[in-house]
């Protein structure tokens, strides 16, 4: 009898167990995180990764080193606000409607996150949004408002109340990002967008960067003296270095109202006494030398890089910060971690600052991503990709279905190396007229070549041989060698304004 009890015992504990078994083998695995992390007119010349010399960005770097750098990631609008609405819809700006900074945005329409929230993620967004509207599709959300600042800056609850943090800017902005990865509820995957402020003008540093880069000299970019030949909107704008960039609002030497007023006066005491102790002396040797014409210029030249720079390095400590927060929390490996900037920036190429030019440097922006398992660490990815494809892809990843109405292409296959037919040409459109004189445009870019039409306050074209001109120097338009070329990428320009459904640029076009 003693036998059978011992023996009914171990008969029911190996049943128990191999049903156990079978409940975890049949448990599904959890759907991947996404961290998709967006900062502010980031240039990928400023990057180790993208071959940078300027300055060493090792935060960024473990994301190339651990998963993937784009070579050719690029936005369909350069300008801040409507390339996060790009994002969050996968859309064209003249589909989602927020087509300049001055616009709106309808967050009512349907966004990639909505249909995470809906599939059982957690979703969130903490810091720059900058789409003068109220957050929808996120479980939880803490924005700065409009463009935010830089000190001490105020952040909008989900409850409707603005609560000013003391600190900087970017290193609260990831301290709010890792407080809510440490609260929610972990049975369930989430979707976290964290938007920085850096490195958008005006450049603030954070303390402990000041003067980091002071001892450094930039070389000026070959064609920084641009005179603008054959290229009439070049010629026609207001974001140039010598005469745009302003001594007080900008390099912090001369100090105006303008400056203080939205930004200085949110400093405390402490705060103060070490931005006065620095800039001060930088004020006061500016002072000395005494300069005009382009030894001003150049002057204002290093002035910008040195705190464009200081301020992207605060930039980069926070990225690697948060992914030691995901390693130390054991959720790197089942997190995509995707790394962009709302646009490129000018450093001093053509003499700017700046973006919204479909030239390359503002057309491409930085993309990095690491997703352990899936991405090979060190990947180089050279396909055309645009900033609409990371609606799709968070959709694919999560197992759901793309909607037809997304004009994205997906990059997960691309990830997983699957062999996807890569883009052989990219459509983009600039729509805001006014601001630093950039003429709205609208052109097509392939491998090589890139036309592009700008309208409204001009009727001019421009054509690149990008293989010759990498630099876009010369307008070759109007160079009967090009006739062939030309043709060739009006008819693809037609087609892809056919495609995205642009139909203002049709009216334009005229057919």
């Amino acid at each position: 009898m003693k036998y059978c009890f011992k023996k009914f015992f171990f008969i029911s504990g190996a049943i128990l167990l191999g049903l156990t078994g079978f409940a975890q083998k049949s448990r599904k695995p959890q759907p991947p995180n996404i961290l998709i992390i967006v900062s502010d007119d980031h240039a990928f010349q400023a990057i180790g990764a993208y071959g940078s010399k300027m300055m060493e960005t090792p935060g960024i770097d473990r994301l190339a080193k651990e998963g993937a750098v784009f070579s050719n990631a690029f936005v369909t609008n350069s300008i801040c606000g409507p390339s996060r609405a790009c994002i969050l819809t996968g859309k064209y700006s003249h589909i989602n409607g927020f087509k300049d900074n001055l616009s709106k945005f309808d967050a009512s329409q349907d966004l990639f996150v909505k249909r995470l929230q809906k599939a059982g993620y957690q979703t969130a967004w903490i810091g720059k949004m900058h789409l003068d509207t109220k957050p929808q599709g996120f479980d939880y959300w803490e924005i700065l408002p409009g463009q935010g600042h830089y000190y001490n800056p105020d952040f909008i609850e989900m409850n409707g109340d603005t609560i000013r943090r003391t600190g900087y800017v970017t290193n609260v902005t990831t301290e709010l990002a890792e407080k809510w990865l440490g609260s929610r509820d972990a049975s369930k995957p989430f979707c976290l967008v964290v938007g920085h402020k850096a490195t958008h003008r005006v450049w603030m540093p954070d303390l402990q960067d000041l003067g980091k880069f002071d001892k450094k000299q930039f070389p000026l970019p070959d064609n920084f003296y641009d005179n603008y030949e054959t290229r009439y909107a070049a010629a026609h704008q207001d974001m140039n270095i010598e005469k745009t960039l302003r001594l007080g609002y900008d390099l912090k030497v001369m100090q105006t109202n303008d400056f203080g007023a939205d930004n200085y006066t949110r400093m405390n005491a402490e705060q103060k006494k070490v931005y006065d102790a620095y800039y001060k002396r930088i004020e006061k040797e500016f002072i000395s030398k005494n300069l005009s014409g382009k030894a001003l210029t150049e002057w204002k030249y290093q002035r910008y890089m040195k705190d464009y720079l200081a301020t992207a390095a605060s930039l980069d400590r926070n990225i690697g910060e948060l992914l030691n927060y995901l390693d130390k929390t054991g959720q790197a490996d089942n997190t995509l971690v995707i790394y962009l900037s709302d646009q490129g920036f000018y450093m001093g190429e053509h003499g700017w600052f700046d973006k919204r030019f479909m030239y390359e440097e503002s057309f491409r922006t930085p993309m990095l991503a690491r997703f352990p398992g899936v991405i090979k660490p060190g990947t180089v990815y050279r396909d055309m990709v645009m900033n609409i494809d990371i609606a799709p892809t968070a959709l694919e990843l999560a197992g759901l279905k793309v909607p037809a109405e997304i004009q994205g292409k997906s990059m997960l296959p691309l990830l997983k190396n699957k062999g996807q037919q890569p883009r052989d040409a990219l459509y983009y459109h600039y729509y805001e007229a006014g601001e630093h004189s950039v003429i709205p445009h609208f052109g097509v870019r392939t491998n090589r070549y890139k036309l592009i039409r700008f309208y409204q306050l001009t009727d001019k074209w421009e054509l690149f041989d990008l293989e010759k001109d990498p630099h876009e120097m010369r307008n070759v338009f109007d160079d009967p060698g090009y006739q062939t070329v030309q043709a060739a990428l009006m008819k693809r320009l037609k087609e892809l304004i056919e495609e995205y459904k642009d139909t203002d640029a049709k009216q334009i076009l005229g057919n």
